[in-house]
């Protein structure tokens, strides 16, 4: 586990992390981001599909002295976001940091995959982001500020030698739409910025992919990955978390509407 004394940059905040379980063993994105903005002083509500996922990050986070709130909602459903928003609000009264980091992967282009997995990678991967936005923005303007962090990807913009349509394309999309959201709110206090990963050893990422790199062997499928880095290795959930508590920070007062690719160099090799 990555380790850090508690830095007080979210001191007094709350934060509302999506899929702040791990989809397996080990530290996914968005169970280190919990944990990073926590050691950061932020009150953290952990929201999963999943209850008893949302409960193991935020058992761990009070077990290093946090204070956390557990949630479970499909980030899908617009009551459902809408009665988890209300829950932080009615515990801590604010809301002054989202970060949508809850997504799927599936594979197939646009004749393999089937109609079905498109909606529901749409729907898990972009619509999320709009009903948590529409949800969480309105208490954000009552407070004059407010941070949202979307997790989107390199595949927004680059191909990464996977054949995902659905996947990228919700990750571009997440990318204007962070765009747009910064643009609209950004007198009012209310900053928006994505974070676009590179290649990433995580629970999300052994599972749907390692039959695709070398037929079932995750150790084969990591040396691979690890291959194709320019640093010679993939980076880990923590290095997206520490970016978000950046952007979600005052450090970060004067960035908004931007994508911080953290991507170990991969991208600047297509330039």
């Amino acid at each position: 586990m990555a380790q850090s004394a508690t830095d007080g940059r979210l001191a007094d905040r709350t934060v509302l992390v999506t899929g702040a379980g791990s989809s397996g063993p080990g530290w996914g994105v968005g169970k280190a981001i919990a944990a990073a903005c926590a050691r950061a002083g932020a009150r953290v509500a952990c929201l999963d599909v999943k209850l008893d996922n949302a409960r193991e990050t935020a058992g761990i986070l009070e077990e290093e002295g946090g204070t956390t709130l557990a949630l479970q909602a499909d980030v899908t459903d617009s009551a459902q976001v809408e009665a988890a928003v209300r829950q932080v609000l009615d515990a801590w009264e604010r809301l002054d940091v989202l970060v949508n980091n809850v997504g799927i992967l599936e594979l197939g282009g646009p004749v393999e995959a089937s109609e079905e997995s498109w909606d529901r990678v749409m729907d898990v991967n972009l619509k999320s982001m709009f009903l948590t936005c529409k949800h969480a923005i309105p208490a954000m303007q009552a407070q004059g500020r407010g941070a949202i962090v979307n997790v989107a990807s390199i595949a927004a913009t680059h191909w990464t030698g996977i054949p995902y349509i659905s996947y990228a394309s919700s990750k571009a999309g997440a990318v204007q739409f962070t765009r747009q959201v910064a643009l609209q709110h950004a007198r009012e206090g209310i900053r928006a910025n994505a974070i676009l990963p590179g290649l990433l050893d995580t629970p999300m990422v052994r599972a749907p992919l390692k039959d695709h790199y070398a037929d079932g062997d995750v150790e084969a499928m990591i040396a691979k990955r690890d291959a194709m880095c320019p640093t010679g290795k993939m980076g880990d959930a923590w290095d997206i978390a520490h970016a978000t508590v950046f952007l979600a920070s005052d450090e970060a007062k004067y960035i908004t509407g931007t994508d911080l690719v953290v991507d170990g160099g991969i991208t600047a090799k297509f330039a």
